[in-house]
């Protein structure tokens, strides 16, 4: 697996293809996308997702389909109505007492790349294989880990990769 690093207007974020010429143009395509910021959030009604047990929350789009949230509530998944494979989800999780030393290990071996609007910093990984494109956000606040994550079809993810980056920059965890 090819990796490449591109510092972009607003960060650095971390890339990952599979080595293909449909990876090298996806990489071209999203390292375009990195300088690009005519997304226009005013042209999509949006809604707020609000996690009660985690205090998490992010915007998406007022049309998706929220797919059956899990028991214990520690996220949720939604999907475009005009193409299910496209899907948007965030969500939290406790770290145990004994991985938080392991956890701090291997935070120190990727350094935060992404800010929040709310100023909070994380890690941003961008993936793209020949099935399908990602972009994972992570957050550590405390003992707890927050995610989220946009998915498409690779060939599609160019389309997505601006419309999931502004809902990543929108995420919001509980102020500690």
């Amino acid at each position: 697996m090819a990796t490449a690093n591109k510092t972009c207007s607003l960060g650095q974020r971390i890339y990952r293809f599979a080595p293909s010429v449909s990876g090298v143009i996806a990489l071209l395509v999203i390292l375009w996308g990195c300088t690009a910021n005519d997304f226009n959030t005013g042209a999509i009604a949006w809604k707020t997702y609000n996690n009660s047990r985690y205090g998490f929350e992010f915007p998406y789009p007022s049309n998706w389909i929220s797919l059956a949230a899990p028991e214990n509530d520690d996220g949720i998944a939604f999907i475009s109505p005009q193409d299910n494979s496209v899907e948007i989800r965030g969500w939290a999780s406790q770290q145990l007492s004994n991985s938080i030393v392991t956890e701090q290990e291997s935070a120190k071996k990727i350094k935060s790349n992404f800010q929040t609007a709310q100023g909070v910093s994380g890690v941003m990984v961008v993936e793209v294989d020949q099935q399908v494109g990602s972009m994972t956000l992570t957050l550590t606040q405390n003992q707890v880990k927050y995610y989220w994550q946009g998915r498409s079809k690779s060939q599609e993810f160019q389309d997505y990769y601006r419309f999931f980056y502004y809902i990543a920059q929108q995420y919001r965890i509980p102020k500690s």
